[in-house]
């Protein structure tokens, strides 16, 4: 999952679990998980949740008694809330209960980390306190995405680095690359001024856009239904040797260190 559905996941959780108290966690593979899992169940069973918030690739889950569970899918997951009354899925790695017999449960693809957290050791969890912000934040503006865009390292790069933009990935890059005219591999200080702001504008309409949509339409939210954005909205991603939508050059697939990425030929000179 990338920004736009940790976004909707956490919105969700919100409302669905705000105020219940956890009775039950259930965890199949105990590497997801920073402490053992009586530890874990020590300082969450019993305890209410007060709320969930996006941050970056995680969801941080506030709990009373200054408590945070801090989730993140890795490669992919199958967030699904249950009903009280519902039986939860069979095929689950994680399952937490909830009072009122509610919950929630995870199928991990590959994995993914659930990690409890002080509140007040938030800023010593290594995995995320180094986290930039996410471009749905208001720190993320045109002039700071022009800060991190000085080295000579390649633009794609520097947009994927966490520490410097928090939440997107290799889906969600393409298009805002392609909308503001910028390919992938161009040295981050070659971009100037006027092409960060095109580029700070795109990126916050594609993130946008897909919210919207429900987010990517491979992936399914808390309730089990696949997201709408996907190849029909793209404009270059995932569409190698279709046209380009805005000069009809056939789109490109190109090697981008250990990813790939779609660019047209003529709108994205390198």
């Amino acid at each position: 999952m990338e920004l736009p559905e940790i976004i909707l996941l956490s919105q969700d959780m919100n409302r669905e679990l705000k105020g219940k108290r956890i009775s039950e966690l259930d965890v199949e593979n105990v590497k997801c998980l920073n402490q053992p899992l009586d530890a874990v169940r020590d300082e969450t069973i019993g305890r209410r949740i007060l709320g969930a918030r996006p941050r970056g690739k995680w969801v941080f889950i506030e709990l009373e008694g200054d408590n945070n569970l801090l989730y993140n899918t890795g490669m992919g997951a199958n967030t699904i809330y249950y009903p009280a009354g519902t039986p939860p899925v069979e095929k689950r790695h994680i399952r937490v209960g909830l009072g009122d017999g509610s919950g929630f449960t995870s199928q991990v693809w590959w994995f993914c980390y659930l990690h409890l957290v002080k509140t007040g050791s938030l800023g010593e969890h290594k995995m995320t306190n180094q986290l930039g912000p996410t471009p749905m934040e208001d720190a993320f503006t045109p002039e700071y995405l022009g800060s991190i865009l000085k080295g000579r390292g390649a633009v794609k790069n520097t947009l994927l680095d966490q520490r410097k933009v928090a939440g997107i990935g290799n889906v969600y890059i393409h298009d805002p690359l392609f909308l503001a005219g910028v390919h992938p591999l161009r040295a981050a200080n070659t971009v100037t001024g006027e092409e960060a702001h095109r580029l700070h504008a795109s990126i916050a309409a594609i993130l946008k856009e897909s919210i919207s949509m429900g987010g990517l339409a491979y992936e399914v939210n808390f309730y089990g239904v696949k997201g709408g954005y996907g190849k029909p909205q793209y404009r270059v991603a995932y569409k190698e040797g279709e046209p380009c939508p805005a000069c009809g050059v056939a789109i490109q697939k190109i090697k981008t260190g250990s990813t790939s990425s779609y660019v047209c030929p003529r709108c994205q000179p390198r």
